[in-house]
């Protein structure tokens, strides 16, 4: 019999059928492990869930063994050969069962006629998620192929898998009694002004929407009666939104496709969940209205995940809330779409990333974040979202205000919010958002850019998430400068697999076909933090493991990023680049890791690029001495303006009391970008330069003047940029360059500065 490992593989769509149409966990699971045995022709097929409580694997779904055990069965990790291969991440494949010592032998699972045996881990990066086990009579069954095949179907699954025991350990828990919701006073008042940090600019008007946990206010309909509403009522209700939800999922996965992967497939699990949507059902079949039975069991799951120890539960109290609002929405036959936040401005205590790109995805007019800081990579993701969003350290926020009631003025622009402002301030806003609706960027770009006297100078794109190819193509950017893979594990609770991450990567090359392309590998750390990750508090995380650090300390999953940038670079010129290089030992040990990856992927025969253009970034002062080094051993450098500056100068950037001790052309900066590309220079190495001080028009004249010929930026910010480098000639960039090192005064450099741009 002829195993279709390839038709499996390729068969997404087949399983994201099952998961939209099937109407309970257990069921899809034992949907999954049918199509698994049938187009591998094996006799047996098994998932395994992983108990991160218990540290046990619990058999979920089968096909060819007791059925009894099901739920039943638990095995340690480390334990059998299905243990053994979760705890030491890696497949495990036996012609003859019975010959490795660490089978375990269950008399009454009735396998006694099975001697083939291959277990694959289910993973997501490092977390552990179940095994996928298959078994087959004839000896020596499966083969290697078999083994690449199931680790691609293990990659496939596990998005879909995690949402499952996360649901499943959810019924293991006794279910507190409904709380009684808080209730908000609405009083009386004039306007408030309130000054906030801005994260991203912009301006919105609209109602206040708070989120925040189980305080939802469930507003009675006074033109329906409870009595009214039937089952048959509910049961539409509970059709129309997981319709709706498939809807809004392609949506946005059409219009962003790396960031937003399954990211309502939550929702969907949920709804159809015996334990969330079959209790409703019961509770309208012994009398309860729909819309009370929809609340009571919606405000328990609130409850339970609110104070769950799991991060990842904790998580999904707005996944919860959401569908109740799409429940009742849909049970009254509400013609609006349900959880549209249209003309309302979020006011949130807290917000994931994940979080930001539903509200993107919901129509948010804006965000209010209330007595917190603001991530980087949340901020970067609201300015490439478009939505205004500031920072109060007011907790009382709204309190004296209904929030559905209370209209706002969200001006991100200067970090202002207004309370039910005055008619004349409305209008006055208004006019500013008349003025700016619907206005792009029409600006006349050449597909060059060269200074007054010829001097060649790129402007390169900096990308965050696969929407903006299309401005950086508009504007002509000269390639992408700075690719940052972060983003897809950044706004998600799950390690893109590998590919996923190829299939962005290979669109974000695509865009680019005859331009430089530079993927840079993750960076996060400090202030970038991935929610599903152990949780490493630091003191000092700007100081600690992050970017390159991280990446070698966590060799499985860069070696997943590495291989899928490879991939996607096959046939075509790639530019990899490791960020936070501190020493050529971190460069060394990342290149080491690439050849591993390329070694790997062609005794799999995968095609890819086998000999990308490798580049370290310049952010640190260690590698600004070793420059030369690097630039002996990289094929290119690139300074990370932020970060070099902050450590140069040992200034925190987002420190708003020290603000002003930050400084780009502080004497110490531009001494070591003269060091940097000279060391580059002398073998012969290209520099470009990213950050805020590709943009600052300041300091331009001196970057280019120091020999930096490619800049990376918002591809936004080119047209200005363009115009402005078109207005200076070379020889007078090296002159005002060559002054500058002299000067160790700050003091003396703003004068000059000063004299030059006047």
């Amino acid at each position: 019999m002829k195993k279709d490992t390839v038709e499996l593989i390729c068969s997404v769509s087949e399983l994201t059928s099952l998961f939209e149409s099937q109407a309970g966990l257990a069921g899809f699971l034992q949907k999954v492990v049918s199509l698994v045995a049938f187009h591998m022709k094996a006799a047996v097929c098994s998932v395994y869930l992983y108990d991160e409580d218990s540290e046990e694997l619990v058999l979920t779904a089968n096909q060819g063994l007791n059925q009894k055990y099901i739920g039943n069965l638990r095995i340690k990790l480390g334990e059998g050969i299905t243990g053994q291969a979760l705890k030491e991440l890696r497949p495990i494949r036996e012609g003859r069962v019975w010959q490795n010592p660490n089978f375990k032998y269950l008399a009454d699972l009735h396998e006694d006629q099975y001697q083939a045996f291959l277990a694959v881990p289910i993973l997501h990066g490092n977390r552990k998620i179940g095994v996928l086990v298959v078994q087959d009579p004839q000896p020596y069954y499966f083969s290697d192929n078999d083994v690449r095949a199931f680790r691609a179907i293990a990659a496939q699954l596990a998005s879909t898998i995690e949402n499952a025991k996360l649901l499943l350990s959810l019924h293991e828990e006794k279910k507190p009694p409904r709380p009684r919701p808080e209730e908000v006073v609405s009083t009386p008042g004039g306007s408030r002004f309130i000054r906030g940090v801005s994260a991203c600019e912009g301006v919105s008007i609209g109602r206040a929407l708070k989120l925040t946990g189980i305080d939802h206010e469930w507003d009675p309909d006074p033109t329906e009666s409870p009595d009214t509403l039937t089952e048959d009522d509910f049961l539409r209700a509970l059709r129309q939104t997981e319709e709706q939800l498939t809807d809004l999922q392609r949506q946005l996965g059409e219009r962003m496709a790396d960031v937003a992967s399954l990211i309502f497939d939550a929702h969907v699990l949920i709804l159809k969940d015996d334990e969330f949507s079959g209790v409703m059902l019961r509770l309208i079949r012994q009398g309860t209205p729909p819309e009370l039975a929809i609340r009571e069991v919606v405000d328990s799951y609130v409850a339970l995940f609110s104070k769950s120890s799991s991060i990842m539960l904790r998580e999904k109290v707005h996944d919860v809330r959401d569908l109740s609002m799409r429940l009742v929405s849909n049970l009254r036959r509400r013609t609006s779409s349900p959880v549209d936040y249209s003309g309302q401005i979020v006011v949130a205590g807290d917000l994931l990333p994940s979080d930001l790109l539903k509200l993107s995805a919901q129509r948010a007019e804006g965000v209010i974040l209330i007595g917190g800081g603001v991530t980087a990579h949340v901020s970067v993701l609201a300015r490439t979202l478009r939505i205004p969003m500031v920072i109060v350290k007011d907790p009382p926020l709204l309190d004296s205000e209904k929030g559905p009631e209370t209209n706002i003025i969200l001006d991100a622009d200067q970090g202002n919010i207004i309370i039910n402002p005055a008619e004349d301030v409305l209008a006055h806003y208004r006019t500013i958002l008349e003025s700016r609706k619907d206005t792009v960027i029409d600006a006349v770009v050449q597909p060059t850019t060269s200074t007054l006297d010829g001097r060649r100078i790129r402007l390169m794109a900096n990308i965050n998430l696969l929407s903006e190819l299309p401005t950086a193509q508009r504007l002509k950017a000269e390639g992408i400068g700075l690719y940052r893979s972060e983003f897809p594990f950044i706004v998600r609770n799950d390690v893109p697999t590998e590919e996923e991450q190829f299939r962005i990567y290979q669109k974000v090359l695509e865009a680019m076909p005859e331009q430089e392309v530079v993927l840079r590998t993750l960076d996060v750390g400090g202030d970038k933090i991935l929610s599903y990750f152990p949780d490493n508090a630091e003191n000092n995380p700007s100081l600690g493991l992050r970017a390159i650090r991280f990446s070698l300390r966590n060799k499985e999953m860069f070696m997943q990023q590495l291989r899928a940038m490879l991939r996607a670079g096959a046939g075509r010129p790639l530019s990899v680049m490791f960020p936070l290089i501190s020493s050529v030992d971190d460069f060394l040990d990342a290149r080491k890791i690439i050849e591993e990856s390329i070694q790997s992927l062609k005794e799999e025969n995968a095609p890819c690029n086998e000999h990308p253009r490798l580049g370290a970034m310049i952010e640190v002062p260690s590698a600004v001495e070793l420059a030369e080094d690097l630039a002996q051993e990289a094929d290119f450098l690139c300074i990370g303006s932020n970060d070099l500056v902050q450590y140069i100068l040992a200034v925190d950037r987002t420190n708003e009391r020290i603000a002003d001790l930050y400084i780009p052309y502080h004497p110490a900066v531009l001494r070591a970008i003269n060091r940097v590309v000279n060391g580059a220079l002398i073998h012969g190495k290209p520099v470009s330069l990213c950050g805020d001080m590709a943009t600052d028009e300041r300091v331009l004249p001196l970057l280019i003047g120091l020999g930096i010929r490619a800049f990376s930026m918002d591809s936004r910010r080119i047209p200005k940029i363009q115009e402005f480098i078109t207005s200076l000639r070379y020889d007078d960039t090296r002159k005002l360059a060559h002054d500058m090192l002299r000067m160790g005064s700050l003091k003396a450099v703003e004068e000059r500065l000063k004299a030059h741009s006047g």
